[in-house]
């Protein structure tokens, strides 16, 4: 870049560039690496497009295979197939439990996790509990383990208050948003003829260290939750209700209204057609349209749709 141009508009223009264009650029001067590999700049960062990472099957390899869509107007045109790092292939029965600033969080079996970015710094909640209704009762003290992880510190530490109660299970559906994540959960509660459930959000702020109850509306809280899952979509919160069975099914959508707790609203139904069959929808692109089957991979197994966008986070940070 021309030395004619004033640094100030230099920075303006480097920021707007993709993460792969900057990586290189951090080899044209010390000054661009200096700039690139800053906290600041890092955090400032706005040149971020969103990709979808379709998660499939391959007959002929039991490994799951990756590919990278771009989310924009080309979609689907822009593909990147990606190969698997040696320690996830190694992970048994792994999946993926969501992003944040690019990095992908994959787990194996048993244990509860989200992950989160503050401005370059990395947060880490993980989450062991109780496994089976049946050996809640036998527990004396509340069961939970609960720990954060940062990436400035490096270390785990545990949390010993406001923890969720005794009769809270989490699902494994959960998403992220603006410094929060949220699971889909379970309450069961005592009778004297038995017991009682209804659903709800779990709300963990990863800048105070919370956890929070969400309600939903009457409809959801007490239905099946095999029913329901959360997602994010037009960056908002949403639970995705599946009623009916094969020719008859439908989804209906309920966001969270401006991002306020225990507010609701039906946001749209989908019903099932022989055009796009509901079981073949995998996840939903930031406008709204949901993904169905992308060209190659329509006749492999999708086995899930995640939402990332590329990220400098980890380049002032060598020794993670």
């Amino acid at each position: 870049m021309s030395d004619n141009i004033p640094f100030e508009i230099q920075q303006e223009i480097i920021k707007k560039l993709p993460v792969k264009s900057l990586i290189q650029f951090r080899s044209v001067s010390k000054t661009w690496k200096s700039l690139i590999d800053s906290s600041d700049f890092i955090a400032r960062y706005i040149g971020h497009v969103q990709h979808l990472l379709i998660r499939y099957h391959d007959p002929a390899d039991s490994k799951p295979k990756y590919v990278s869509i771009v989310d924009d107007d080309t979609f689907p045109q822009q593909k990147l197939w990606l190969t698997a790092p040696i320690l996830v292939n190694m992970l048994e029965s792994c999946s993926i439990i969501g992003s944040s600033h690019g990095l992908l969080w994959e787990k194996g079996y048993s244990i509860r996790y989200g992950v989160c970015s503050e401005t370059n710094d990395l947060k880490i909640v993980k989450i062991r509990q109780v496994s089976r209704w049946s050996k809640v009762e036998s527990v004396t003290s509340i069961p939970w383990q609960v720990e954060v992880f940062t990436l400035r510190t490096g270390a785990w530490r545990s949390l010993n208050s406001n923890l969720p109660r005794k009769s809270i299970r989490f699902s494994r559906s959960k998403d992220f948003l603006d410094g929060f994540i949220y699971w889909l959960a379970i309450d069961r509660n005592t009778m004297d003829d038995g017991y009682t459930y209804y659903n709800l959000i779990i709300s963990f702020d990863m800048t105070s260290e919370r956890f929070k109850e969400v309600k939903l509306p009457d409809s959801l809280a007490h239905g099946s939750s095999y029913r329901l899952s959360l997602s994010k979509l037009k960056e908002s919160i949403c639970v995705f209700e599946n009623n009916g069975v094969a020719d008859n099914l439908t989804i209906t959508v309920w966001m969270m209204e401006d991002g306020i707790s225990n507010s609701f609203v039906k946001l749209f139904t989908i019903s099932n057609s022989s055009d796009t069959p509901l079981s073949s929808i995998r996840g939903f692109r930031k406008t709204g349209e949901p993904v169905t089957g992308i060209e190659e991979l329509e006749n492999l197994s999708t086995s899930g749709v995640y939402r990332y966008v590329e990220t400098l986070l980890l380049l002032d940070q060598p020794n993670h």
